[in-house]
């Protein structure tokens, strides 16, 4: 069966990527990609596997499920679970041989319990608090907790993590500095306490591009491995700071094809809620792509590509199709290759102008494309 909407995802791209983070690294730093929500939309197994095969040490995905999905297609590295995993299904956890972040006691004696009774070690990172306000042991609190995790035989205590809150929004990174020197003495206050921590780790993409301190023994880049940058802010620092000197490829193109051709009076309404009104006769062309695919229901002002020319947006997004202006495009014909994101001769269309489009950030734009629509590697 042939496909009405899909995604092309380039492996050169995806390989260049982490072969550039493994540059920035160097090769004694766990290099721990993020391929959570369906790796940023690029494809969970297809995506993981290409950067396992490029340099990846770990992977870092968010729910239990896509580690089983991992597991299940074969891949056996290390996968370190960022996201909450209920108390029900810890022993899944033991039993996948996989990596959790940890937060709350009842996580920890549920694990350790687990452990014990599996005659398993379970390897714990500890999440700290040091002023995004999500997950995490505050300061105050975290002796005490270590305290309890020493409770339990079982339980190994592998990383020390945290998360920064804006270190991608702007230029001034002072709030980012604040939190990075309360982890290392928080990390400190845990190694003083007599608690060797082998792996710490804080840096995402925008930390890992511009700040080197962050590295320490691995780091989570997550938007920039798949070509975009995580802000116009980190790629105007890097370009200050570190002075350029890398490029990021984007992977993804998103396409479709032309469901129909049909020619519209002038004067006549166009999709739901009568929002446009023709001012000439126009030839409208009708893709089977709508927002239950992923392309958001709030554009009004969208083009897409065909045989490299762009195409108009007319009218509402609907759930499942999307109507525009092929008037000038006269060689448009039925099943046609539609770009909706991506390169199609001189143009192009980035998850950024998508974004602008959108009225949000590139990283929701390839994210939210639905994982029942077929990645194609090429």
């Amino acid at each position: 069966m042939e496909n009405l909407v899909w995604v092309e995802i380039s492996k050169d791209a995806l390989s260049d990527n982490i072969k550039t983070f493994r540059g920035l690294t160097g090769k004694d730093t766990i290099l721990c990609p993020c391929v959570k929500a369906n790796a940023y939309g690029h494809g969970l197994v297809g995506a993981s596997k290409i950067f396992l095969e490029n340099g990846a040490n770990w992977l870092a995905v968010n729910s239990l499920y896509e580690a089983r999905a991992l597991r299940s297609a074969g891949v056996f590295k290390p996968i370190y679970v960022l996201g909450y995993v209920a108390l029900s299904d810890l022993e899944e956890v033991l039993n996948l041989d996989l990596r959790v972040v940890v937060y709350n006691k009842e996580t920890v004696e549920r694990l350790g319990e687990i452990a014990e009774k599996l005659g398993k070690k379970a390897k714990i990172h500890i999440k700290i608090e040091t002023g995004n306000n999500r997950q995490g042991v505050c300061e105050s609190e975290i002796i005490d907790f270590v305290k309890y995790i020493l409770n339990f035989k079982n339980l190994e205590i592998e990383g020390l993590s945290t998360h920064f809150a804006n270190i991608e929004d702007t230029k001034d990174h002072s709030f980012a500095e604040t939190q990075l020197k309360k982890f290392n003495e928080i990390a400190a206050t845990v190694e003083d306490f007599g608690v060797k921590i082998p792996l710490k780790h804080s840096a995402n993409s925008a930390a890992t591009l511009l700040f080197p301190e962050t590295h320490f023994e691995m780091v989570r880049p997550g938007i920039a491995t798949y070509g975009m940058w995580p802000s116009d802010e980190t790629f105007l620092s890097f370009s200050s700071e570190r002075g350029g000197g890398i490029s990021l490829s984007p992977a993804l193109s998103w396409k479709t094809k032309i469901a129909q051709i049909k020619t519209v009076p002038s004067g006549e309404f166009i999709g739901y809620g009568c929002t446009y009104k023709t001012t000439r006769e126009t030839k409208i062309a009708i893709l089977p792509v709508g927002y239950y695919d992923g392309y958001d229901r709030g554009i009004n002002n969208a083009h897409v590509l065909i045989h490299g020319k762009r195409a108009a947006q007319r009218g509402r997004v609907c759930m499942n199709i999307i109507m525009v202006d092929v008037t000038d495009i006269p060689e448009a014909k039925l099943e046609d290759e539609v770009v909706l994101l991506g390169h199609d001769g001189d143009e192009n269309i980035s998850a950024e102008q998508f974004a602008k489009w959108a009225g949000t950030i590139n990283y929701e734009i390839t994210t939210r494309i639905n994982d029942r629509i077929p990645r194609i590697y090429v």
